[in-house]
């Protein structure tokens, strides 16, 4: 499993933060991004796909699914906030709506 994730600092935040434009960073606390759709059936194909990129990453976002839209929020939790692994994450899932 290996070390536990630090929570990234305020700066270092900003600049994984700026990398990652689409997704916002609430609070500090976890990351989020809405992505829309044009029917229910294309939004769940893609919560199924982030699920099976979470399953590889051992990382698993709260995932919120309604008519055309998904939101996806990240934090690890063991660590309290925000880590490089969410960044990771995110990264996986914007690859798959592209």
């Amino acid at each position: 499993m290996g070390a536990p994730q630090a929570v990234l600092s305020a700066d270092a935040l900003r600049q994984r933060a700026a990398q990652a434009a689409d997704w916002k960073v609430v609070d500090q606390h976890h990351i989020a991004r809405t992505f829309k759709f044009p029917d229910f059936l294309q939004a769940l194909d893609f919560v199924n796909r982030v699920g099976a990129v979470a399953e590889r990453q051992g990382h698993h976002p709260d995932i919120h699914l309604t008519w055309g839209r998904v939101d996806v929020e990240s934090w690890t939790h063991d660590a309290g906030g925000i880590t490089e692994k969410d960044f990771q994450l995110a990264a996986e899932i914007d690859r798959l709506k592209t």
